[in-house]
C-alpha cells in the first residue's frame, strides 16, 4: 500500500490552530474534542454504514468523503454508545482496490452524530477515484468521485445534475436511481430541501395528495429529532446509490429548518432568540450529514455556506445562501407572523458581504460563471394562476436584491452567467431580464430552475401547457413534473435535459428527457433545442 500526500484527518480527529482560532467562542470545546482518546471498539451487528458513504466538493487533488456510523438508523444515536470510535478509509485508482494511492483513520464522535467528514488531498487532478470505510472488519459500500482540473486547465467538458426537494412522504426518491445511473457524472449539485421538517403526514384521504410513506416522528425540533430525520431520508437505497455515484456540491433551503425561515426569523411568530435555538441544531444535523469541508464547521447557530469551486477555466460555481443573510420577509397573506408589509430601506437577499464576494468572484475569467441558488430568481407574472400568490418567499419579495444582481452581472459585461436552482417543485426555463418591470428586456442572464424529486407542487394544474407561459415571455418553460436537470456543458455550450419522472408515487417509474435547451456563453439567454 501507498500513501501519498499528507491528507488531513477528519475534523473530529484534528483541527489545525487556524482552525480553532477561526471557531471563536467554540474554540475550548473543538480543542477538546480534538484530543484523542481511547477509542471504542464496538462489534456490529447490524451494518455499521446504513446510510452510505458520500462525497463532496472536488478540488484538483481531492475531495471530502463522508459517513456515518449508524447501526440502528432511527433509534437513538444510531444505536451507536456515547464513545469515540475509530474508522478507517481508502482511496484507490480502480474499484477493486488494488491500487490504493491514500489511507488514513478518521475519529467518528459522539458529539457529530458519529459522523465522519475526510478532506483528502494529493491526489491527481481530473481522474476518478473510488473509496471506502472500513470498521470493526466491515467495509462500507464503495463510492466514485473525480477531483476537480487542475487550475487553468482546459477541459473539454462537464457532465452535472441539479436536484433537490425531496420530501420523503410525497413521492419516492426514482430520479436519485437515474441519476445514479448517468454515466460519466462529474458532480451534482443539491439546491437544498434535502429532509422536510414537518410531522408524519395524517391517513391519505385527508390530504390532497398521495401519501407514499410517512416521517416517523412529529414535527422536528431538537438535534436529536434533526438527526433522526436525515436518518430516515439516507435509507432510501436511490439516494444512497446518488451519493456512491458522484460528488454533491450540498446547499440548504428552509425545509432543513424550518419552511419559510430566513435570517433570525421562521415564519411563524417565535420570538428570535427561541428560533435560532432550533436553528442551531438544525445547522448542525446538515453539516453532520453533508459531504462538506471544516469551512463548513456550524459556529454558534450559523454555518457559511457559501463557498467557490472551480472547474478548471471552464466553469466556476458559486454556491449561494439565499437564506442566513436575508432582510425580514414580506406578508404573503394577513395574518403572517415574522413579516412586514413594506419596507423602508432595501432588501436584501444575500447578505452585505456575500454580494461583495459574489462580485468579486465574478470576474474569475471562467467560460461559464454559475450561480447555484435556491428560489426563482426570474421575475414572474402569476396573473394567469387560479389561486393567487405573490411568492414573495423567492426573488419576487426582494426586488432591490434582484436589480442589484441584474447590474451587477451587466456591470461586468458578462453574457455567460446561468443561474441553477430550484425550490418551486416546477421546471421553470428562462431568461432573467435586463430592465426592472420589462419582462422582454434583453436577457442578463439565463436561468435553469429545476423541478423537485419527489416535492409536490402548488400548481393545481394537469401535466401539459402551463397557462402561465403566455403572460411570461422571457421563459421557455414552465413543466409540472418530478425530475431534475442533466446538464452537459463544454466551451461552446451548455446543453441542459429536462429528465423527468412519468410517476413517482411507486417503484417503477420511468425517467426520460422532456426537452433539450442550450445556452452559449457569448450571449446571454435559453434557446429550445
Amino acid at each position: 500500500m501507498t500513501i501519498i500526500g499528507r491528507n488531513k484527518p477528519a475534523l473530529g480527529h484534528l483541527l489545525d490552530r487556524r482552525a480553532l482560532l477561526l471557531a471563536g467562542g467554540q474554540g475550548a470545546l473543538l480543542a477538546a474534542l480534538s484530543s484523542a482518546p481511547a477509542f471504542a471498539a464496538p462489534k456490529f451487528l447490524d451494518d455499521p454504514f446504513s446510510l452510505g458513504v458520500a462525497s463532496g466538493d472536488p478540488a484538483p487533488d481531492g475531495f471530502v468523503l463522508w459517513t456515518r456510523l449508524a447501526p440502528k438508523p432511527l433509534e437513538a444515536h444510531g444505536g451507536m454508545p456515547a464513545e469515540a470510535v475509530a474508522v478507517g478509509w481508502e482511496v484507490a485508482e480502480d474499484d477493486a482496490f488494488r491500487r490504493i494511492v491514500s489511507a488514513g483513520t478518521a475519529i467518528a464522535r459522539p458529539e457529530l452524530a458519529h459522523s465522519v467528514h475526510v478532506e483528502v488531498e494529493g491526489l491527481t487532478s481530473y481522474r476518478r477515484y473510488w473509496y471506502r470505510f472500513v470498521v470493526d472488519g466491515i467495509r462500507s459500500d464503495t463510492g466514485t468521485a473525480r477531483t476537480a482540473p487542475a487550475a487553468g486547465a482546459q477541459l473539454d467538458r462537464l457532465r452535472i445534475a441539479v436536484a433537490g426537494c425531496q420530501h420523503y412522504e410525497r413521492g419516492l426518491f426514482t430520479a436519485w436511481r437515474d441519476i445514479s445511473q448517468q454515466p460519466d457524472l462529474d458532480f451534482v449539485y443539491h439546491y437544498g430541501d434535502y429532509i422536510y421538517e414537518g410531522k408524519a403526514a395524517g391517513p391519505s384521504a385527508e390530504s390532497k395528495v398521495p401519501v407514499v410513506r410517512r416521517h416517523t416522528s412529529d414535527e422536528i425540533y431538537s438535534l436529536d429529532d434533526y438527526r433522526q430525520r436525515y436518518a430516515l431520508y439516507k435509507s432510501d437505497p436511490d439516494l444512497k446509490a446518488a451519493h456512491a455515484a458522484a460528488p454533491f456540491l450540498s446547499s440548504f433551503d428552509d425545509h432543513e429548518v424550518e419552511n419559510d425561515w430566513g435570517g433570525d426569523l421562521d415564519s411563524s411568530s417565535t420570538p428570535p432568540e427561541v428560533f435560532l435555538l432550533r436553528r442551531a441544531a438544525a445547522m448542525q444535523a446538515w453539516y453532520e450529514h453533508m459531504p462538506v469541508r471544516r469551512g463548513q464547521f456550524p459556529r454558534g447557530n450559523a454555518i457559511q455556506a457559501y463557498r467557490r469551486l472551480d472547474f478548471g477555466r471552464l466553469m466556476r460555481v458559486n454556491i449561494l445562501d439565499k437564506r442566513s443573510y436575508r432582510s425580514i420577509r414580506l406578508c404573503e397573506k394577513p395574518g403572517d407572523g415574522n413579516c412586514v408589509d413594506t419596507r423602508d430601506h432595501p432588501d436584501t437577499m444575500l447578505g452585505e458581504t456575500q454580494e461583495r464576494w459574489l462580485g468579486e468572484g465574478l470576474a474569475g475569467g471562467s467560460t461559464w460563471n454559475v450561480l447555484g441558488l435556491g428560489g426563482l430568481v426570474m421575475p414572474f407574472d402569476r396573473s394567469a394562476q387560479k389561486v393567487p400568490t405573490n411568492g414573495y418567499d423567492n426573488w419576487t419579495g426582494y426586488p432591490d436584491a434582484r436589480e442589484r444582481l441584474v447590474r451587477m452581472i451587466a456591470d461586468r459585461g458578462l453574457k455567460n452567467v446561468v443561474i441553477a436552482g430550484g425550490d418551486s417543485h416546477m421546471f421553470f426555463i428562462g431568461d432573467l431580464p435586463s430592465r426592472r418591470g420589462d419582462l422582454e428586456s434583453p436577457a442578463v442572464a439565463s436561468e435553469l430552475h429545476a423541478t423537485s424529486i419527489s416535492s409536490n407542487s402548488s400548481n393545481g394544474l394537469p401535466i401539459g401547457p402551463d397557462p402561465r407561459l403566455a403572460t411570461n415571455p422571457h421563459m421557455s418553460m414552465i413543466h409540472d413534473q418530478r425530475g431534475y436537470l442533466l446538464c452537459d456543458v463544454d466551451a461552446k455550450k451548455w446543453t441542459a435535459s429536462v429528465r423527468v419522472v412519468d410517476q413517482a408515487f411507486k417503484p417503477g417509474g420511468v425517467v426520460s428527457t422532456l426537452a433539450r435547451f442550450v445556452v452559449e456563453p457569448h450571449r446571454a439567454g435559453v434557446s429550445r433545442l
